[in-house]
């Protein structure tokens, strides 16, 4: 028997406002989230069975949330978290008699640690229980569930339906935990390297009249989603042996509920999802007498494909309850029925969609899509009329579920106030304009006129993922930026540029070589490793020259009219850079050589010249479009140049002929300039970095030979950062990019 040791951390949890630690000027530092909303993909949605306006979100990369209904808005529930793999949460269970009492399975990945959190103050503080069995809430089969569920008739009984290691059981509130080993699967293990990874088991679903208080439930039902004979197993002597149902379905469960007259609906899909599924169904069980049958919306030849996923029953009216397609290739739909399943309601035919809180939902487009990979799905159990479903960008509510019963209209809204859940790519604090531009992943980027409000995106051209941003020095009006091409622009285009600090944006395109296939637009997708659809752009200090990183780099001063191939670098040169004080000079880097090229005549041509003090770099050299920028210039300081080697930041003053390591002890992953602390003429220096083991947010006043750090332990954002900017026009502000809680900015109080 498994029993792993309980961490207690009893400040994992609720976000703070204000940091204990001080920077150097002695002000404390307030933490708040740049508003986009939503953003990302939220597969479960819980409702509090025992108290009315509570619910639980879990997001598959960003952490879990709690709706706080006096505040009206979603409360983050992890950013004390310092562990970078709790951040996919792969169940959670609000407990079914106590309301303060929840848990959580968290784990991101496989190949990295997964845990059980118990919380007794609705998520404001965890118990953490280290588990050995791996999880995956960023990995196939994320849209099923519940696989955590808490026993109604003895709530210190919880099961888990583990996904590489069968079903695990707790009878001490989820503090010590052991593999069910009478249990007839027992699971697929955990797949090595870059294996598909399994879905394992898909939900745990007790009968709470087949027991009585505190002496627990003998009827459970287990779902499995891997492939096999059997999907669906059953106990009714409380766990001690299991039969395979009888007359089942060959499909893969997804979700399961029980209602209170002993029927047991499921989801099924042909695969774990949430993509990949060209088929599905939906059946009900009488678990008294063992009768199937099937209840699909669409049936019949004919039907689209495509599965289902999420579920969810009316607790005030028997026989009424919801489900949504899968992967459906004509669009998503949630069906709706009041007796059982014998007839249904198409729901998107009558909905209607209001997202002007949360812009970036339009793509471009007139109106918002209904939306896609539904899986969190639920009923209000106090208010029938109040249903919300997850999509893979924002979270959809509405009080008017009762319209449909007079074919009347009803209206959802984006309910995601106080949700952050997104991984950015790429962001800049330009000397002027909007205080921040930004690149996400999947929904393209923006420009931040307002850090308080949810912005359009940034269009013409719409990008999928943006992946570079650059600003001209000393013409910050003129602005680049590169990113995956989007299936809502036609004709598609992957460079873009503004003059007007990005109030508007012009495509751009490179010249492409002899022989190239660009991707037509009808094929588009993600084309991750293409040199030349994904190449990055810089902007000279003046704003009159653009250089397109492409194998070959392009250059091109009339806004793409005519282009020029750089000359003189040798073929891995990695990312070019551009001074930012002097229009014509240009950096690259020779990352096998450790040798640095100049450029003074505008990116035309490039010479090596004779650099000191840099070390070997090889390791250093960026190999994916997402890679950190090692090589920065200072603004408005011509040749002042640094460089960031193995975590040691080097500086030149006299454009990289002499490179000096700087601070020792800080591990730097990437850096960014700000503006200089009242009364000093040296810019600020903002860095995210690792010292005495404590990655974090950090702050230097003396040119980088020491650091203070700005965020707390009530403010880690599990240490997921991925790029850092700090503005150029108020001191002490820093933005920092995370992956999975969007963009976060930290100042002093005062």
């Amino acid at each position: 028997m498994m029993k792993p040791s309980l961490s207690r951390i009893a400040a994992f949890g609720l976000a703070l406002t204000v940091m204990s630690l001080t920077s150097a000027f002695g002000a404390e530092y307030i933490w708040r989230n740049v508003k986009v909303g939503g953003g990302g993909y939220m597969p479960g949605l819980v409702f509090s069975q025992v108290e009315k306006g509570l619910a639980y979100l879990r997001s598959d990369m960003g952490g879990a949330y709690r709706w706080d209904d006096q505040a009206k808005r979603w409360i983050p529930l992890q950013d004390t978290s310092p562990e970078p793999n709790y951040t996919g949460i792969e169940s959670i269970a609000p407990d079914p008699v106590d309301a303060n009492s929840v848990y959580m399975a968290v784990g991101t990945y496989r190949f990295f640690p997964s845990a059980i959190l118990r919380s007794k103050d609705r998520g404001a503080h965890w118990d953490i229980v280290p588990v050995p069995f791996r999880m995956g809430g960023n990995e196939e089969g994320r849209a099923v569930g519940e696989r955590l569920a808490v026993d109604p008739n003895n709530t210190n009984i919880l099961y888990f339906g583990s996904r590489y290691d069968g079903l695990q059981r707790s009878t001490d509130n989820g503090k010590h935990w052991s593999k069910v080993t009478s249990f007839p699967y027992a699971g697929l293990g955990v797949p090595p390297g870059h294996a598909r990874p399994h879905a394992g088991l898909s939900f745990v679903v007790f009968d709470p009249a087949s027991g009585s208080k505190n002496k627990g439930s003998s009827t459970i039902f287990v779902g499995i989603a891997d492939p096999g004979p059997v999907h669906l197993y059953r106990s009714d002597d409380a766990g001690k042996s299991w039969q395979a149902v009888q007359g089942q379905p060959p499909s893969l469960p997804q979700q399961a509920k029980l209602d209170g007259k002993g029927i047991l609906y499921i989801t099924y899909s042909d695969h774990a999802g949430p993509y990949g599924i060209s088929d599905g169904a939906v059946y009900k069980l009488d678990i008294k007498s063992g009768v199937w049958t099937e209840i699909t919306p669409e049936t019949g030849a004919n039907k689209p494909k495509g599965g289902y996923a999420g579920l969810s029953l009316d607790r005030a009216h028997t026989g009424t309850l919801v489900v949504s397609t899968s992967c459906r290739e004509k669009g998503d739909i949630i069906w709706r029925s009041q007796d059982g399943g014998a007839h249904w309601q198409n729901l998107r035919e009558l909905s209607d969609r209001d997202v002007s809180a949360v812009p970036f939902l339009y793509w471009g487009e007139r109106q918002a899509e209904f939306g896609w990979w539904i899986s969190g799905l639920a009923i209000d159990p106090f208010n029938s009329d109040h249903v919300a479903y997850t999509t893979g960008a924002t979270v959809y509510g509405t009080d008017e579920l009762g319209h449909a019963e007079r074919n009347q209209r009803i209206l959802w809204k984006p309910w995601v106030e106080g949700v952050e859940q997104t991984a950015v790519i790429t962001m800049t604090s330009p000397a002027a304009g909007a205080p921040l531009i930004s690149g996400f992943g999947d929904i393209g980027g923006f420009v931040h006129t307002d850090l308080t409000q949810s912005m359009p995106i940034t269009s013409n051209p719409m990008f999928t993922n943006t992946n570079t941003i650059d600003y001209a020095e000393k013409a910050p009006n003129v602005l680049v930026r590169s990113g995956t091409r989007s299936k809502h622009n036609r004709p598609s285009y992957s460079l873009s540029y503004s003059t007007d600090y990005g109030a508007h944006w012009r495509p751009l395109k490179a010249p492409l070589p002899a022989g190239y296939s660009e991707i037509p637009d009808d094929k588009l997708g993600y084309n991750y490793g293409d040199a030349y659809i994904d190449a990055n752009i810089i902007v000279s200090a003046d704003g009159a020259r653009f250089v397109v990183m492409t194998p070959e780099p392009v250059v091109t001063s009339d806004r793409g009219q005519s282009w020029t191939k750089a000359k003189g670098l040798p073929a891995r040169h990695g990312w070019i850079v551009a001074d930012r004080a002097d229009a014509n000079r240009f950096y690259a880097l020779d990352f096998e050589k450790s040798v640095l090229y100049v450029s003074n005549d505008g990116a035309l041509t490039f010479k090596p010249i004779a650099t000191k003090g840099l070390p070997d770099i090889k390791a250093d050299e960026p190999t994916r479009r997402e890679d950190w920028q090692k090589l920065l210039a200072t603004p408005n300081k011509v040749g002042d140049l640094w460089f960031v080697a193995q975590g040691t930041l080097y500086h030149s003053t006299d454009g990289g002929q002499h490179f000096s390591a700087t601070a020792k002890g800080i591990n730097i992953s990437g850096m960014d300039f700000g503006k200089a602390a009242p009364g000093a003429t040296e810019m600020a220096l903002y860095a995210i970095a690792t010292k005495a083991n404590e990655r974090a947010i950090w702050q230097s006043l003396d040119n980088g030979e020491s650091w203070t750090r700005l965020n707390d332990a009530a403010h880690e954002y599990y240490r997921a950062f991925r790029r850092i900017a700090a503005d150029k026009n108020i001191f002490g502000r820093v933005y920092v990019a995370t992956d999975g809680r969007g963009i976060v900015y930290g100042e002093p109080s005062r």
